[in-house]
């Protein structure tokens, strides 16, 4: 996931926060450790210690200077440093260092320990991920886990019909190859859903996907490695009911991601009472006779019956297929609404850096525009950086639009046609 602002038209007001938060997200394993949740504390805040020293400083030069300005401008000069204090880490402001009293905002100790996120700046990064992912042509996947991608029991649990099992487990050292594993450290046994893994590998594809679990960090943590254990899908994403905001809810808020773009992948309704329309509720694997016990099921189990779901034609399968489904019409949508922002106008390119005037060309096209080599009659706009040109004088002339080229990457972050008069290119001076 990036959460880097590359829009022309917006930009971040934490940048080495961002960077720290892309490394998080973008190549942590789900795996942490103590050693490495340390360094990376070391390193935030030695990023506060040096934005404390660039205020310090600025107050100072401020001050030394404050008798040559005038107050109006000293007034404006306070507020552009004032900071907005986006989230914290600890009790630490994520950008100016500053210590902060009390907490608000959300949790996203998922993240990283201790880090906070306010409002407004989960809002910034969903926005600018959002813009990144439909340009990549992604939408966003929360997994449950338990029921749904797998299935769990203690060993203790065993039915006696079940005891053969312990004679068939994969080996842990490289459970790519393997779906029945035993965790002596916790005391489970966890059997993985027939098709998981060929899943895994096509939903990525359209989707950037999350975790999330009733179950508690440590078992979430557990559960991700022996579905990912290259962590080419999870990365930092991995949610447990001890990063929730409700008790025995799971919610939306603690995933950073447009609601509007997420669905939901679950065996359990009332788990997401607040998001119904986001979730495609999956028919339960019930593996073990524990697992047919606890919803009441006086049943033999899978494993009882020394059977499984089919690979090719079980329930993940044919929810594969759904989502496939999803993902087309939303994106097919999404493509006749853009081609919608520009239709009617006819641009001709002038004096554009060579390698930007291709992936201009596509996105005013994609946008409905039509574009042309040369000037004609149906001209609506010149895009271009130089009034000086034979065509930017020529657009002048017969009163057609001359614009920047972020007139055009406007439109394409924002959906809609911009006031061209935001974009003129004027004549030096």
């Amino acid at each position: 996931m990036s959460v880097v602002t590359d829009s022309p038209v917006h930009s971040s007001n934490s940048d080495d926060f961002i960077a720290f938060l892309d490394a998080e997200l973008g190549a942590s394993s789900p795996e942490s450790s103590p050693d490495k949740e340390a360094e990376n504390e070391d390193e935030l805040e030695s990023v506060s210690r040096i934005k404390r020293r660039k205020i310090e400083s600025t107050e100072e030069t401020e001050g030394s200077t404050s008798e040559g300005i005038s107050k109006q401008n000293l007034e404006t000069s306070i507020k552009v440093d004032v900071c907005t204090h986006p989230g914290s880490f600890g009790s630490m402001c994520i950008r100016c260092g500053q210590q902060l009293d009390g907490k608000s905002g959300v949790t996203f100790g998922y993240i990283h320990k201790g880090l906070r996120l306010h409002d407004e700046e989960i809002s910034r990064l969903r926005n600018t991920d959002m813009k990144s992912l439909l340009c990549r042509k992604k939408l966003y996947l929360v997994l449950d886990l338990d029921h749904t991608l797998l299935n769990s029991t203690l060993l203790a649990h065993l039915s006696s019909e079940e005891s053969h099992l312990l004679h068939q487990i994969d080996s842990l050292r490289d459970v790519s190859k393997g779906s029945l594993f035993k965790l002596e450290h916790m005391h489970m046994m966890t059997k993985l859903r027939p098709f998981v893994r060929s899943f895994l590998k096509e939903a990525t594809e359209m989707f950037e996907m999350y975790i999330y679990t009733m179950g508690d960090r440590p078992y979430a943590l557990e559960m991700a490695k022996l579905l990912d254990p290259q962590g080419e899908y999870f990365n930092a994403k991995v949610i447990s009911r001890d990063d929730g905001t409700q008790k025995h809810q799971k919610g939306l808020d603690v995933v950073l991601g447009q609601e509007s773009a997420v669905l939901i992948l679950d065996d359990t309704e009332h788990a997401w009472l607040k998001h119904k329309d986001n979730l495609i509720l999956m028919e339960r694997y019930h593996f073990f006779a524990s697992s047919c016990r606890q919803f009441g099921f006086n049943c033999k189990s899978l494993a009882e019956l020394r059977n499984d779901e089919d690979e090719t034609d079980g329930a993940l399968a044919k929810i594969l297929k759904v989502l496939k489904q999803v993902h087309c019409t939303f994106f097919d949508v999404l493509s006749s609404v853009r081609s919608e922002v520009l239709s009617g106008c006819v641009i001709v390119f002038s004096r554009i850096f060579h390698g930007a005037l291709p992936s201009l060309r596509k996105m005013a096209e994609q946008m409905g525009a039509t574009c042309l080599a040369e000037v004609d009659p149906s001209v609506t706009h010149v895009v271009g950086t130089d009034a000086g040109t034979e065509k930017s004088w020529w657009a002048v002339k017969e009163k057609k639009f001359l614009v920047h080229p972020r007139w055009i990457e406007a439109a394409n972050y924002f959906w809609e046609k911009q006031p061209e008069e935001n974009f003129i290119i004027k004549k030096k001076q």
